[in-house]
């Protein structure tokens, strides 16, 4: 079969190569299966870099999450078992933890709702305890993480200001939703908190949801509200923030933390909970995955380098079946 391998650690269209390799052997507990779609996501990048929090044995191939076909005839959801990543044709995973593909989805669609969403599900409900009136700042708001966040605060009830980088990206943040749509190239950190301090009448955001870091905390810390919630997804922006402790005593605000991840292992019936509110509110049309493009197998590596460079909006998804990309 055909599969992406990392061979040594650096930036996606030079490290990642196209190669024929032998389909994947199931070990205890785990089940082959075909690669309908494989999402992109940024700890791809990472784990092509070699700078995620896990470290797959070299060579490896990337793809944290799939929709596949079991053996079986099954459609799924998984999370492939590394160094067996999803840029393939072929994929091992747990059996244990396969989550069936909602009907209303398409494989790209599918693919795309797990862990995005399953993140997103998490940081505002599970540990910001968001609530329906409240308001929800979303850094990143067009790109594959952000996108979620935003249909499931507004599917929440709540008011939801989005920041973006450009005004291609603005538009996509309208459409999704967005009450407000603040533009980042146009304003510093003091500007998009003055900004959302004046839509707000002065009271800030309740919520932030920062997949970003760097100047977006910066600016998520000048205008979050009192006993408001900075959940910290990630680092896209290649900045970790260093937050000041004496701030949140001041202003009351708390600083959440959220690796996804340790559900997985410390709490799986949580997972499962979730899967079946994601699938419930996707069978509403209150959420659907923002697919940007499907690409061929063969584009994988360029489709991962893009989203590492950030200029892209949406879901990227690897489509192993495409011959010629689109959208």
């Amino acid at each position: 079969m055909q599969a992406w391998r990392v061979h040594t650690h650096g930036e996606p269209r030079e490290a990642m190569r196209l190669e024929e390799v032998p389909e994947p052997v199931p070990g205890e507990g785990e089940v082959r299966m075909k690669v309908l779609a494989a999402n992109i996501n940024f700890p791809d990048a990472l784990l092509v870099r070699g700078q995620y929090q896990i470290r797959p044995p070299l060579p490896f191939t990337p793809g944290v999450e799939i929709c596949g076909e079991t053996e079986d005839g099954r459609r799924v959801i998984a999370n492939p078992s590394l160094p067996h990543g999803g840029f393939a044709e072929y994929v091992t995973a747990p059996a244990r933890a396969l989550l069936p593909a909602p009907d209303t989805l398409d494989d790209a669609e599918a693919a795309a709702l797990h862990v995005g969403y399953q993140t997103g599900w998490f940081g505002l409900h599970r540990r910001a305890r968001l609530r329906g009136g409240e308001t929800l700042l979303v850094h990143a708001a067009a790109g594959g993480v952000g996108s979620a966040a935003v249909q499931l605060g507004k599917a929440a009830g709540a008011t939801v200001i989005g920041v973006v980088g450009g005004k291609a990206k603005a538009l996509i943040a309208e459409e999704l939703g967005c009450d407000l749509v603040i533009d980042r190239t146009d304003e510093d950190a003091a500007g998009i908190a003055a900004r959302v301090k004046e839509f707000t009448g002065g009271h800030g955001a309740d919520v932030v949801y920062d997949p970003v870091g760097g100047d977006a905390y910066t600016a998520s810390a000048k205008c979050v509200a009192f006993e408001g919630r900075i959940v910290i997804v990630g680092f896209a922006g290649g900045t970790v923030p260093t937050p000041a402790l004496n701030h949140a005593l001041v202003k009351n605000y708390a600083v959440l933390g959220l690796h996804w991840g340790l559900y997985a292992t410390k709490d799986p019936a949580a997972v499962l909970a979730c899967h079946g509110e994601l699938t419930r509110l996707a069978a509403e049309g209150a959420i659907k995955p923002l697919i940007s493009e499907r690409v061929p197998l063969a584009a994988a590596a360029d489709a991962v380098q893009r989203l590492a460079d950030g200029t892209t909006t949406g879901r990227l998804v690897v489509v192993p079946a495409l011959h010629g990309g689109t959208r």
